[in-house]
């Protein structure tokens, strides 16, 4: 099968390690190819910041689509365009908020949020909501490390996301952990050494998500929420929008 992994920003160093990470997990036989878009914000850390990425992410699907690829994977733990992505292709898409929100809750009863900025909160309240996951999640902690120092300073990232993680679980009751951030990729497995806990890298979580449902043969329901766009004149942009 091929995949092909959407980080809608345009951090090349993230990208490079979210591209490590997927193939590393992936099966054999399965094809991974993680790319950035041309253009769009570095990082990801604010609505004006997704909107951007958005165009982004809706493009590299709408060009995986001439390419046969067998699933989309967004790499962003806003899940940047998901929605109108999912729209496009009967092959799933598959958001690494979603997949990790998903598998938390089949490894314990609460799970925890470890995000970036304080600002975050509100737009994880309301991803949560939105995937009727709300009632689970027993709290959105906050390292305060920006995404691009989790590339830059790997100790320090470390060192954030433990102190966070061991909050989460004595303070509000979190039995598993999920990685709010691609910039986090690779950091699970000494979180776990260290907090005795789950803990999903939200790249795994979703590449393996992506395999999954490929390989039952299931496609995106196209009866409703996610039909096809509506065929309609799109004014100054590429032809690629297009429907």
């Amino acid at each position: 099968m091929k995949i092909k992994v959407i980080n809608p920003n345009t951090y090349l160093a993230m990208t490079k390690s979210i591209d490590i990470i997927a193939k590393k997990c992936a099966r054999p036989g399965t094809e991974i190819m993680c790319i950035s878009p041309e253009r769009g914000p570095i990082t990801i850390e604010d609505n004006y910041d997704e909107a951007l990425a958005t165009i982004g992410a809706i493009e590299e699907v709408k060009k995986g689509m001439q390419e046969n690829f067998d699933g989309y994977v967004i790499a962003c733990f806003r899940d940047a365009g998901l929605y109108a992505c999912r729209e496009l292709t009967e092959v799933p898409v598959i958001g690494m908020a979603e997949a990790s929100f998903f598998l938390a809750c089949m490894l314990g009863h609460k799970y925890s949020i470890i995000s970036i900025l304080d600002r975050f909160k509100s737009s994880m309240e309301e991803l949560l909501k939105k995937y009727g996951l709300d009632s689970r999640c027993a709290s959105i902690r906050c390292t305060n490390v920006p995404v691009a120092d989790f590339e830059r300073d790997r100790a320090k990232g470390e060192a954030a996301l433990i102190e966070t993680g061991q909050k989460a679980i004595e303070q509000d009751g979190a039995e598993v952990l999920c990685l709010g951030c691609d910039g986090m990729v690779g950091f699970d497995q000494v979180m776990e050494r260290t907090l005795h806990v789950p803990v999903i890298d939200p790249v795994v979580a979703a590449v393996k998500m992506a395999e999954a449902v490929i390989e039952t043969g299931k496609k995106t329901s196209k009866i409703m929420t996610f039909k096809s766009p509506e065929k309609k004149e799109i004014v100054g942009y590429s032809s690629i929008f297009q429907i």
